[in-house]
This record gives C-alpha cells, sequence and structure tokens, in this order.
C-alpha cells in the first residue's frame, strides 16, 4: 500500500481519471470552478460602490471588492476548519495506536 493510500479515510474514495488524460476531475474540483464562475459573474455585475459602516470606521468600497474580501475571509476559515479537524483525526488516531501497543 502506498503512503497516499495510507492517507486516505474511509469516507474518500480513489478518483477516476478522465480518458487517458490523466486529469482527475473530482466533485469537489467541479463544485469550486462552479462556485468561482458564479462568484466572477456577480463580481462583474455588480461594480457600484456602497458605504461600508463597521464598529467604528466608515468608507466607501466597491461591491466587487467587498465581495472578493468577504469570499477570501471565507475561504480562509473553512481552509483553516479542515485543517484542525485534520489535525484532530491525526491526534486520535495517533492516540488509538499507542493505545492498541501497550
Amino acid at each position: 500500500m502506498s503512503t497516499h493510500e495510507n492517507d486516505m479515510h474511509e469516507d474518500e474514495q480513489p478518483q477516476e481519471t478522465v480518458d487517458g488524460a490523466g486529469l482527475r476531475l473530482s466533485a469537489g474540483a467541479i463544485a469550486s470552478g462552479a462556485g468561482t464562475g458564479a462568484l466572477l459573474a456577480f463580481m462583474l455585475q455588480n461594480r457600484d460602490d456602497v458605504e461600508v459602516s463597521f464598529l467604528v470606521w466608515d468608507f466607501t468600497l466597491s461591491v466587487w471588492l467587498l465581495t472578493l474580501i468577504s469570499a477570501l475571509l471565507g475561504a480562509v476559515v473553512w481552509f483553516s476548519l479542515g485543517v484542525l479537524r485534520r489535525h484532530r483525526r491525526r491526534k486520535e488516531r495517533r492516540h488509538a495506536r499507542q493505545a492498541g501497543r501497550d
């Protein structure tokens, strides 16, 4: 068994390759592409300026820039939660292996 196969979790399925091209497209990659396209279309259609009041600050931003900033912050939070989840699962598996040796 290769190292990559050892890292796979029970809920993960091996990815299928597209006919001889060697390109792997998962449902997550397709959803990410569609979401990015929808975000880009929304940003292109909303180029007006808007007044933003946040806590004690008041400033004017373009709607597309505000949308981009919000999407990037959301992506960072989503990625961070995934990292924390993987770390927690690895730690649990490590403790389970050590308990099995005792």
